[in-house]
């Protein structure tokens, strides 16, 4: 037990000494402690600490709440309960670790003025009661703790953290009554001390082992790179109305606190941090402001840079005809010009007149005649010309007879082959002239199938308007450049 005016003389010089050492601990932390990465992991720290502490008791908390014993906090002449113990906590986080804590101690409860309590309940019927002690042969519980804020956040390291707990605990203890309005020491009420009497019938226990509820706030000052000063409140709600030794028929439950003050010793490497004081927040400055690092994402945009001019250059395409310079072996062909995979202009009859200029693309021919073959005799020895109107692919019935002496002359020598060439007046577009010639070309063969040429003996070609026979500014020549053409294969 100790003396409350002493509980608080120690804890107040140990805030100020805390306060003293934290500032100064800020003062002379250096900008940077270690190598830790903001997203290293929790192998890059010191994750286990090891606790000590000590401190009072008191049969209530600070919530408030019935109690069965109406004087709870002793002040001036009464005596609080001593409570001390031990804690190991694994850190997970810069937030939250698991801690488990081992306690013993005992608690002290009085009734102030006239003792009341034995009208309700007492050991023994009409024995007053003044004090209750309870002693806890072990407390163990296991909680979760949050560092909820620090009021230092700003600098490189934290000195001061406030945290909160909350957990689930088994604790087991021995209640004794007492008349006397003294310090607990003296002889207990007739039945007041039920020691070996817990449990079942014929259990005999000396302690009574029942669940609670720890709940916990504090404050934590950071005394060196191993050390911290501790100072805390823990709530003890207990499962059940015995923990005074005074039953209130079920009404309420016990509860008592603990005012405690200890040290806390950071375990592992000393080349670690203490995951426990971690500044997240400097660490992420010191990170974007590393020499190194800046270099590396510096060096990354460079490379990053090469490699988008390096795409662009793979699809740069400067001439335009749909096949990238690096691929093109024919880097300088004219815009529009039909290219093959390689970029080159395509000469499909190959006689060196590219097919955009070819007016002939599938005959080889001169560059004279926009790459279509010569002439050669204009018809057959002996045949005409089949002549057609304006803008028309229909046969004259004037044009019969000639038609019927080529189809003797093909049907009495079936060796022979027949070439059609379909022209065209200059009205109109290029590429409307040259369907109508092979238009024409077809109805001149068409017939001569009908009449029993060998459809294979025959080919078709139109030439639109590019062999004019005659002069096209004249109706005369525009007249006679309306034909079909044969000519022996």
């Amino acid at each position: 037990m100790m003396n409350y005016s002493t509980i608080k003389k120690t804890v107040a010089l140990s805030l100020a000494t805390a306060f003293a050492v934290s500032a100064g601990a800020q003062e002379t932390t250096p900008t940077t402690s270690s190598s830790a990465k903001m997203f290293g992991g929790r192998g890059q720290y010191r994750t286990w600490t090891l606790g000590v502490y000590g401190g009072a008791s008191i049969p209530s908390v600070i919530t408030g709440g019935t109690n069965d014993f109406n004087k709870n906090v002793g002040f001036g002449e009464y005596t609080l309960g001593a409570y001390y113990g031990l804690s190991l906590r694994k850190q997970l986080g810069h937030v939250f670790g698991l801690q488990g804590n081992l306690s013993r101690g005992s608690v002290l409860a009085y009734n102030k003025g006239v003792p009341t309590l034995a009208q309700s309940f007492g050991p023994a019927n009409g024995t007053p009661l003044s004090t209750a002690k309870t002693q806890v042969q072990y407390d163990v519980n296991l909680s979760g703790v949050f560092n909820v804020a620090t009021i230092d956040f700003l600098n490189r390291a934290n000195a001061v953290n406030f945290y909160a707990s909350v957990g689930y605990g088994l604790i087991a203890f021995n209640p004794v009554l007492y008349t006397t309005y003294a310090d607990g020491d003296g002889t207990p009420a007739p039945g007041g001390d039920q020691k070996g009497n817990f449990g079942s019938p014929g259990d005999n226990n000396d302690y009574i082992r029942q669940a609670y509820i720890p709940v916990g706030v504090g404050v934590k000052f950071k005394l060196s790179d191993r050390i911290a000063l501790d100072l805390g409140y823990d709530a003890k709600f207990i499962d059940g109305d015995n923990f005074d030794g005074v039953y209130a028929g079920g009404t309420s439950k016990d509860k008592f606190s603990v005012v405690r003050a200890g040290l806390e010793f950071s375990l592992g490497s000393k080349s670690k941090p203490d995951l426990n004081w971690v500044n997240p927040v400097a660490m992420m400055y010191d990170e974007l402001k590393d020499p190194s690092l800046r270099q590396e994402v510096e060096a990354l945009k460079g490379r990053v840079t090469n490699v988008e001019q390096a795409v662009s250059d793979l699809k740069k395409d400067t001439d335009g005809d749909g096949v990238a310079d690096h691929l093109d072996k024919c880097p300088n062909t004219p815009a529009g010009a039909k290219v093959d995979g390689a970029g080159c202009e395509l000469d499909t009859d190959g006689d060196g007149i590219p097919d955009w200029k070819d007016k002939c693309p599938t005959e080889k021919g001169t560059a004279e005649l926009n790459g279509c073959p010569e002439m050669g005799s204009a018809t057959m020895a002996g045949v005409n010309n089949i002549q057609f109107e304006y803008n028309s692919s229909v046969l004259r019935t004037s044009s019969y007879a000639t038609l019927d002496g080529v189809s003797s002359m093909l049907r009495a020598d079936k060796s022979k082959g027949l070439q059609l060439d379909g022209h065209a007046s200059a009205e109109g577009t290029e590429e409307y002239n040259i369907q109508l010639s092979l238009d024409r070309a077809n109805a001149v063969k068409t017939y001569l199938v009908n009449s029993g040429v060998d459809a294979k003996n025959i080919s078709t070609t139109g030439y639109g308007e590019s062999r004019p026979i005659a002069s096209n500014a004249t109706e005369e020549g525009r007249v006679a450049n309306r034909r079909v053409e044969f000519r022996q294969k």
